[in-house]
């Protein structure tokens, strides 16, 4: 899935990570833990976006993004957890 588009919408207390895939959604939510950490609570992935790397791909997009501005993340989420623990060059952004 090369041209999946992943959305991001941000607000002070949080936000979440969003792409549609045929119609149907795929959501990564979190909540802000002060200005440099964020907690990513709840990974939804329909059951026709199984196995096509969705999931990861929102992970990938809060990683990107932790880099970019300066951000750690705490995975609360069991699935975002088990995704980041899976890539060691992620490490440097999980708190």
């Amino acid at each position: 899935m090369t041209d999946l588009t992943i959305n991001r919408e941000d607000g002070p207390n949080g936000g979440r990570y969003s792409t549609s895939v045929n119609g149907e959604e795929a959501e990564m939510t979190y909540s802000r833990a002060g200005k440099t950490r964020i907690i990513i609570d709840h990974t939804g992935v329909p059951d026709s976006m199984r196995g096509l790397g969705v999931g990861k791909r929102l992970v990938e997009a809060a990683v990107a993004d932790a880099r970019a501005e300066g951000f750690k993340i705490i995975p609360l989420c069991p699935f975002a957890k088990a995704t980041l623990a899976k890539h060691a060059e992620w490490q440097d952004v999980v708190q």
